[in-house]
Protein backbone atom coordinates (compact mmCIF):
# COMPACT_ATOMS: atom_id res chain seq x y z
CA UNK A 1 0.00 0.00 0.00
CA UNK A 2 2.80 2.51 0.94
CA UNK A 3 4.10 1.84 -2.70
CA UNK A 4 1.32 2.50 -4.19
CA UNK A 5 0.53 5.84 -2.67
CA UNK A 6 4.21 6.78 -3.22
CA UNK A 7 3.93 6.41 -6.86
CA UNK A 8 0.49 8.03 -6.93
CA UNK A 9 2.30 11.31 -5.22
CA UNK A 10 4.80 11.18 -7.68
CA UNK A 11 2.50 10.96 -10.44
CA UNK A 12 0.46 13.94 -9.65
CA UNK A 13 3.99 16.14 -8.17
CA UNK A 14 4.74 15.26 -12.11
CA UNK A 15 1.89 16.28 -13.52
CA UNK A 16 1.98 19.28 -11.30
CA UNK A 17 5.17 19.98 -12.38
CA UNK A 18 4.46 19.52 -16.33
CA UNK A 19 1.18 21.42 -16.45
CA UNK A 20 3.12 24.52 -14.50
CA UNK A 21 6.04 24.52 -17.27
CA UNK A 22 3.71 24.45 -20.34
CA UNK A 23 1.04 27.19 -18.74
CA UNK A 24 4.13 29.19 -19.06
CA UNK A 25 3.81 29.26 -22.95
CA UNK A 26 0.88 28.90 -23.43
CA UNK A 27 -1.19 31.18 -26.09
CA UNK A 28 -2.32 33.86 -24.80
CA UNK A 29 -3.78 35.58 -27.99
CA UNK A 30 -4.59 38.84 -27.55
CA UNK A 31 -3.39 39.54 -24.01
CA UNK A 32 0.12 38.83 -24.76
CA UNK A 33 1.96 41.95 -23.83
CA UNK A 34 3.71 43.82 -26.87
CA UNK A 35 7.64 43.12 -24.87
CA UNK A 36 6.72 39.25 -25.23
CA UNK A 37 5.16 39.60 -29.11
CA UNK A 38 8.35 41.47 -30.12
CA UNK A 39 10.80 38.99 -28.90
CA UNK A 40 9.28 35.76 -30.18
CA UNK A 41 9.45 34.40 -33.52
CA UNK A 42 6.73 34.67 -36.38
CA UNK A 43 5.49 30.96 -35.72
CA UNK A 44 4.78 32.15 -32.12
CA UNK A 45 3.51 35.75 -33.35
CA UNK A 46 0.87 34.16 -36.14
CA UNK A 47 -0.38 31.47 -33.39
CA UNK A 48 -0.98 34.94 -30.97
CA UNK A 49 -2.52 36.62 -33.98
CA UNK A 50 -4.46 34.02 -34.92
CA UNK A 51 -6.22 32.77 -31.60
CA UNK A 52 -6.38 36.78 -30.98
CA UNK A 53 -8.77 37.33 -34.01
CA UNK A 54 -10.98 33.73 -33.40
CA UNK A 55 -11.31 34.92 -29.62
CA UNK A 56 -12.84 37.72 -31.41
CA UNK A 57 -15.50 35.81 -33.41
CA UNK A 58 -13.58 35.64 -36.59
CA UNK A 59 -12.95 32.79 -38.76
CA UNK A 60 -8.83 31.64 -39.05
CA UNK A 61 -6.98 34.51 -40.81
CA UNK A 62 -5.87 34.14 -44.34
CA UNK A 63 -2.23 34.75 -44.97
CA UNK A 64 -2.87 38.37 -46.03
CA UNK A 65 -5.08 39.33 -42.71
CA UNK A 66 -2.53 37.75 -40.56
CA UNK A 67 0.02 39.46 -42.50
CA UNK A 68 -1.58 42.81 -42.04
CA UNK A 69 -2.47 42.07 -38.29
CA UNK A 70 1.07 41.29 -37.97
CA UNK A 71 2.46 44.73 -39.22
CA UNK A 72 -0.09 46.40 -37.37
CA UNK A 73 0.43 45.12 -34.11
CA UNK A 74 4.22 45.51 -34.86
CA UNK A 75 3.63 49.13 -35.61
CA UNK A 76 1.32 49.72 -32.54
CA UNK A 77 4.44 48.06 -29.88
CA UNK A 78 6.77 50.16 -31.32
CA UNK A 79 4.66 53.17 -31.28
CA UNK A 80 1.84 53.74 -29.32
CA UNK A 81 2.17 50.75 -27.32
CA UNK A 82 4.38 50.07 -23.97
CA UNK A 83 6.19 46.78 -23.69
CA UNK A 84 2.97 45.62 -21.01
CA UNK A 85 0.48 46.60 -23.62
CA UNK A 86 -2.12 43.91 -24.72
CA UNK A 87 -1.79 43.20 -28.24
CA UNK A 88 -5.35 43.11 -28.51
CA UNK A 89 -5.21 47.16 -28.31
CA UNK A 90 -3.66 47.20 -31.83
CA UNK A 91 -6.15 48.61 -34.32
CA UNK A 92 -6.58 45.94 -36.59
CA UNK A 93 -9.86 44.91 -39.12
Amino acid sequence: MNRVMTLMIAGFAAAALASGCSSAVMNQGGDTKCSDFSAADEKTQNENITKMLTDEGKNEPSNIELTGTRAAVEAYCQTVGSPDSPIKEAPHL
